[in-house]
């Protein structure tokens, strides 16, 4: 395989880019429209790697979002490291785009944060299905459903969409249901 291969693919260690610091990697606000068109039940989220807020006035708009908070103040939401929040729960769902290196800490995470009932969705790289002790993650907390986006949504690097709008890398909604043990549903949306 060829190094551009592994470009394309949104390999970290083979970008032609720096990787950014904090790993921020604004999402195209679509994929909120997208995900709230097909789990409408969604409540009281809490935007925890906010950035500019993207996703999360998404969710303000449809009267949806509870709190917004992102490790670095980026001119919207609390600061606030959503890894070191001890408040025993939130009365609501948790939905992101979490630093991709940090991913499976924020989803078991925001999993121990949410009430039995309630929804835990993180949009994610589909190679995120793939390892070992991911596999082992998987089978001890299976997504209710993963929405496979069947055209490409952009993350762009620092929130730039004009410079960083490649769309080469394909992505998901990751949905937990708190309590839910059954298989998991692949959809797939747009």
């Amino acid at each position: 395989m060829r190094v551009s291969t592994f470009v394309s693919i949104g390999a970290s260690n083979h970008s032609k880019y720096e990787r950014q610091a904090e790993d921020y990697y604004a999402t195209d606000p679509i994929a909120a429209k997208l995900l709230l068109d097909v789990e409408p039940q969604l409540n009281n989220i809490w935007e925890c790697a906010c950035g500019e807020g993207h996703l999360a006035k998404v969710f303000e708009n449809a009267d949806k979002l509870g709190k917004a908070t992102d490790l670095i103040n980026r001119g919207y939401g609390k600061v606030e490291d959503f890894l070191l929040n001890y408040e025993p729960y939130h009365n609501g769902d948790i939905v992101t785009n979490p630093p991709y290196k940090y991913a499976q800490k924020f989803i078991e995470h925001a999993l121990n944060k949410v009430d039995e009932g309630r929804y835990v969705c993180m949009f994610l790289k589909v190679l995120f299905l793939e390892s070992q002790s991911r596999k082992e993650f998987f089978e001890k907390y299976p997504p209710k459903v993963i929405y496979v986006s069947s055209s490409r949504i952009n993350c762009a690097k620092n929130g730039d969409f004009v410079t960083y709008n490649s769309g080469a890398v394909a992505y998901a909604w990751f949905v937990w249901l708190k309590g839910y043990n059954g298989e998991t549903i692949v959809k797939w949306i747009n």
